[in-house]
This record gives structure tokens, C-alpha cells and sequence, in this order.
């Protein structure tokens, strides 16, 4: 007979019964174990080496429903086959509420097959059971590490979140004659939005806004790729190596051709402006950023900036024109991330841009104004995936910096 590895445990206070039934399961392979009483198994049952597979068990039914409670504390699925040489139908079915899982009648060897088919049938069960128990630890094991994943994936979504803070510049800055100030509130942890303005010289401030394509780390990763792009363009204009940051069709062209290097398969929209005060001038080009930022002369038209040019990161050889405005009356110059464009309420996309131009055309020419305005319509605050840049003209003392 192939050997087995199930264990049976038989409870019977009739030693011949119990010998006759044990040898006849060892000659089917399994492993037996013989107890005159439900104390006298109290080891076999609690010991985790022994534990056994099925127990068959001539005991009263309060026996059984006892047995039964122990091992359902110990959480362990072992049924038992309780065992009679009483016929009566109703024996029966009090063994089989005290917690039986099957009823066999004694002697046990008068009818073998239906001792194998309910040994059989019960140890299908137990291996169902089993697997799913390991099933169900394995699957406890993966949501475990599964937590700990996304426990550590949100540190590291944070802390490249203060990396990403860290770059981009102070707040509320006065350079010059212009005030300069922005906002940038990510969908995720992470954000795709980014925007930086710096001086390139006494006479020019350089600002841009972006807008990576996707969401998450690798989006996330361009915006340090632009940073360090620009600070290294700036290096190179003061040792006097490069002056491609001086000209806006240049600056997306090396933004373009790091993209292409990196193989992220990453585009990027961008708006790059050059306000010159002493020749008061806007110089800027466009990489398909939308909105197009707006800009609102002091007691004057406030629109839209024309002009179009291809998305940066996807060509290997794009052409970009330079676009030039006269700044010839005090001034403000509002840059929107399409973030701005989710929030308005409005049906279609020319209602929406007709709307916030009427916004900035009514003086909400800061951060907080435009906050405020929004807020009449039903929301409190700026929502997330948003950046915005703005850019005073403080040369006039009829330009006030505050929020209106």
C-alpha cells in the first residue's frame, strides 16, 4: 500500500473496536493513533506536530460538541466522525448538532467501503480547507508587504515632495521693478507642474512654466532635470561659456535635447518669457503650453499672448518662434498650468478661457484675488493639480502689489 501522510486519531473506549479500526487504517496508509478517552487524547489533539487530519470518536454528544469547541479555539479544521453501534435515527442527528462532521456505525470494518468513502470524502475536505488557509495567509503576506509598499512609497513620494519644494523659488519676490510671485499645488505627492523666474542680468527676468506629461516619479524627475538645466545655463552665462538662457528659442531647444537623452519617452509643454525693463519688453516662446498666459496693462486691454510652437521633449530637430510685446504701460503677466482651466464652470473650453480672462480683466491680477474670485463660485480655495505664476510691473506707484 503507498504510504500516506494523513493522520487519524480514534477516541474509543473499546480497545477491540479501536485495535480492529486502526489496523485497518494502517493498511490503507495512514498514520493512527488510539485513545481510550477524550482526556487521553488532550495531547494528541494540542500538540502541533501530531495534530491530526480526521478523528473518529465514540462519545457522547456532549463529548463531541466539547471536542468539537476545543478545536474550533484552536482554529483548526479536523472533522470528526462520530462512531456508534446504536442505529437510531436520532443519535444521529444529535451527534451530527453536537458537531460531528460525518456518522459511522460500529463494528467499523462491516462496511469498509463506506468507511473509505467517508474518509475519502472528509479528507478532500480537509485539503480544501488547508489551501485556503494557505491561501489566504499567502494573500495576508502580500497585502502585509503590499502595506508596507505604499508606507514606503508615500515616504518617498514625501520626501521627493520637499525636494521638489526646495527648488522652486521664494515666494512673493520683489527683483528690480517687478514683483513676482506663484503657486503649486500638485494632484499626487509628486507633481508634473513646474515654474522657476530668476535674473539673468540687472536688466532681465527670465520665468517659464511647465507641465510634464504623466503624473508620478518619472514626472516628477523632469522637473529636477529642469532645474538643474537652468542653473546650469546659468552657470555658463556668468563664466561666459554659453549665453543659451539670453535667448527663449534656445532655452527650449536644450530642454528638448535633454529630454531626448534621457529616453523617458517624457514631453513637456512649456511658456518661457524675458522681460527686459530697460527696453521694457516681453520676449517669449511657446512649447504648446495652454493656457496661454494673459497679460493686463494698467487701465488698458487685458488679453491673451499670441503664438503657438511645437511640445518640447518629442522632435528631434523643432524650430520655436520669439515672440515680442511692448510692455510700454505698467503691467501684469498671469502664467496658468491647464490645472486653472478644471476649476472655472463652464461648458466648453472657449467659455472657460472667455471666463478667465474676464477675471483678470476685472483686477484679479494676484494669487489671493483670483483665490477669492473662485471661492464666489462655490469653491473655497485653489484646487490641486495647479501652478500659477505671476509677475507685477511695480515701477508705477499706481500698481499696487497686494492682493486686490
Amino acid at each position: 500500500m503507498t504510504a500516506r501522510t494523513e493522520r487519524i486519531l480514534i477516541i474509543d473506549a473499546d480497545e477491540a473496536a479501536r485495535a480492529d479500526l486502526s489496523r485497518y487504517l494502517e493498511t490503507r496508509g495512514f498514520y493512527v493513533t488510539g485513545c481510550s478517552s477524550r482526556a487521553a487524547a488532550q495531547g494528541e489533539v494540542s500538540d502541533g506536530s501530531t495534530v491530526p487530519d480526521v478523528i473518529f470518536a465514540d462519545l457522547q454528544p456532549d463529548g463531541i460538541r466539547e471536542l468539537a469547541g476545543q478545536l474550533e479555539e484552536k482554529d483548526a479544521f479536523i472533522p470528526i466522525v462520530a462512531c456508534s453501534d446504536s442505529t437510531s435515527s436520532v443519535d444521529v442527528v444529535n451527534a451530527l448538532r453536537a458537531g460531528a462532521s460525518d456518522f459511522v456505525l460500529k463494528p467499523y470494518t462491516d462496511d469498509k467501503g463506506a468507511l473509505d468513502d467517508v474518509i475519502g470524502k472528509l479528507l478532500d475536505r480537509v485539503r480544501v480547507n488547508r489551501l485556503n488557509q494557505l491561501y489566504r495567509q499567502e494573500l495576508e503576506e502580500a497585502n502585509r508587504d503590499l502595506r508596507d509598499g505604499i508606507a514606503e512609497l508615500r515616504a518617498d513620494q514625501r520626501a521627493g515632495r520637499k525636494v521638489q519644494l526646495k527648488m522652486l523659488p521664494d515666494r512673493e519676490q520683489v527683483t528690480g521693478g517687478l514683483y513676482v510671485d506663484h503657486l503649486i499645488k500638485p494632484s499626487l505627492y509628486l507633481s508634473g507642474d513646474f515654474l522657476d523666474y530668476f535674473r539673468i542680468s540687472e536688466d532681465k527676468l527670465l520665468v517659464y512654466i511647465a507641465d510634464v506629461s504623466g503624473h508620478g516619479a518619472s514626472s516628477a524627475f523632469v522637473t529636477v532635470l529642469l532645474k538643474n538645466l537652468t542653473n546650469r545655463l546659468q552657470r555658463n552665462l556668468r563664466r561666459g561659456s554659453s549665453d543659451d538662457i539670453l535667448y527663449p528659442q534656445r532655452f527650449l531647444e536644450r530642454i528638448n535635447s535633454e529630454l531626448l537623452d534621457t529616453g523617458l519617452g517624457k514631453h513637456v509643454t512649456v511658456f518661457v518669457g524675458i522681460i527686459s525693463e530697460a527696453e521694457r519688453t516681453l520676449q517669449y516662446a511657446v512649447g504648446a503650453h495652454f493656457p496661454m498666459p494673459i497679460l493686463s496693462f494698467e487701465g488698458g486691454e487685458t488679453a491673451y499672448l499670441e503664438g503657438s510652437g511645437l511640445p518640447v521633449g518629442l522632435f528631434e530637430k523643432p524650430d520655436w518662434e520669439v515672440y515680442e510685446v511692448s510692455l510700454t504701460r505698467p503691467f501684469h503677466l498671469l502664467l496658468f498650468s491647464d490645472g486653472i482651466l478644471e476649476v472655472i464652470r463652464a461648458k466648453s473650453l472657449d467659455e472657460k478661457e472667455k471666463t478667465l480672462l474676464e477675471l483678470v480683466s476685472g483686477g484679479r491680477h494676484t494669487i489671493a484675488s483670483l483665490n477669492e474670485a473662485l471661492s464666489l463660485d462655490g469653491m473655497t480655495e485653489l484646487p490641486d493639480d495647479i501652478a500659477i505664476v505671476t509677475v507685477t510691473d511695480t515701477m508705477s506707484p499706481s500698481v499696487s502689489t497686494s492682493p486686490d
